[in-house]
């Protein structure tokens, strides 16, 4: 740690034995970022960044696929930088900064994510972006030189850079005996997998509130639940797990169509999502005041109690687990599903 110009400046070089625990290392590295009573001077040059002060892209001037993200927790404090620098879609850098970030949250951070950086002028415009900003840098780079590069531009400003993923790669290497190719976004390949979230995709959008219902005998599973307990996202987010998840709503006063029951007789798993009737209720007048809708009783407590004590007796009757929705997160639903379907895989082996 230094002084510049009546600012201290963080400079801190790690190393990464094999042993490290790495989350534990990337949070303990944000937590000298965000929780540091460091100041690091912070020149306002937002009309020379590749990136407009709202975090959209600007037209005349746009870095290899660079934007801007707020990170605001519930107590100000001074604003810092943190860089995800990734040669292809950056989607594993920022589930990772957003993991260590959730645990801060007093925290006001920029992201900027650069991705796609694959070549020399690629590297010297992130590099650029860095100078005017600088902060704590996450990086996945296949290419040697740059990587070589990366770091040396952040030593030179006292910089902390981390190449994510290196223990991981490193370990795995070690553990099967085998060296790791290198070609960056190889995770995005055009290969069964992928056709087959895409084929998973489709299902869920076909399926969408019991659309299709003769053909529900060919999902993975299908969840069920009155209206707003989250069964379109989490068929969709469970899609993008490679899993057909269709969506069959329970409608007032309505039987759940023939297909339905035929589904389950031939071995199909139903699950089922409910939620607290107040939550519902919020969550159904909100939609109606989009809507500017007031018409009718779709947002009624006492109609939304009678919904959810039905949808529970159905699922009684029927076998169906049940999912409480109110305080989970579509990420924390679907994997509640996921955790219920392997067990009843391995229930039948």
């Amino acid at each position: 740690m230094h002084q510049a110009g009546g600012f201290k400046v963080i400079s801190y070089h790690p190393v990464f034995p094999h042993e490290v625990a790495w989350l534990e290392f990337t949070i303990h590295m944000l937590t000298r970022c965000v929780v540091s009573t460091v100041l690091i001077r912070q020149p306002d040059l937002s009309p020379l960044l590749p990136i407009s002060t709202d975090g959209s892209f600007s037209r005349e001037r746009s870095a290899p696929c660079c934007r801007q993200e707020g990170f605001r927790g519930q107590v100000l404090a001074a604003k810092k930088n943190i860089h995800l620098v990734s040669d292809s879609t950056g989607e594993t850098l920022h589930a990772l900064a957003q993991a260590g970030l959730a645990l801060f949250s007093g925290a006001e951070v920029d992201l900027h994510m650069s991705v796609f950086v694959r070549s020399e002028q690629d590297l010297a415009e992130v590099t650029e972006l860095i100078r005017l900003h600088p902060g704590l840098i996450f990086f996945t780079l296949i290419d040697k030189q740059h990587r070589n590069d990366l770091l040396r531009v952040a030593s030179e400003l006292g910089l902390v850079a981390i190449p994510v993923l290196d223990p991981l790669i490193s370990a795995l290497s070690s553990f099967l005996e085998s060296t790791p190719a290198q070609r960056a976004g190889m995770q995005h390949q055009l290969n069964d997998a992928y056709f087959s979230r895409i084929s998973a995709l489709d299902f869920a959008i076909a399926h969408d509130d019991g659309a299709l219902g003769e053909r529900l005998r060919v999902a993975d599973v299908i969840l069920t639940g009155v209206s707003r307990t989250s069964k379109t996202p989490t068929c969709i987010y469970l899609a993008y797990r490679g899993i057909k998840a269709a969506n069959m709503p329970l409608v007032p006063k309505q039987l759940p169509p023939k297909a339905f029951h035929e589904a389950m007789q031939a071995g199909v798993p139903a699950i089922g999502l409910t939620a607290s009737p107040n939550r519902l209720a919020q969550i159904r007048q909100q939609r109606l005041d989009a809507l500017g809708d007031q018409s009718h009783d779709y947002a009624d407590l006492d109609q939304i109690r009678d919904e959810v004590a039905e949808a529970r007796l159905f699922f009684q009757r029927h076998d169906i687990p049940v999912i409480d929705v109110t305080r989970r997160s579509i990420e924390e639903t679907a994997a509640e599903i996921q955790a219920i379907l392997r067990i009843r895989e391995s229930s039948r082996e």
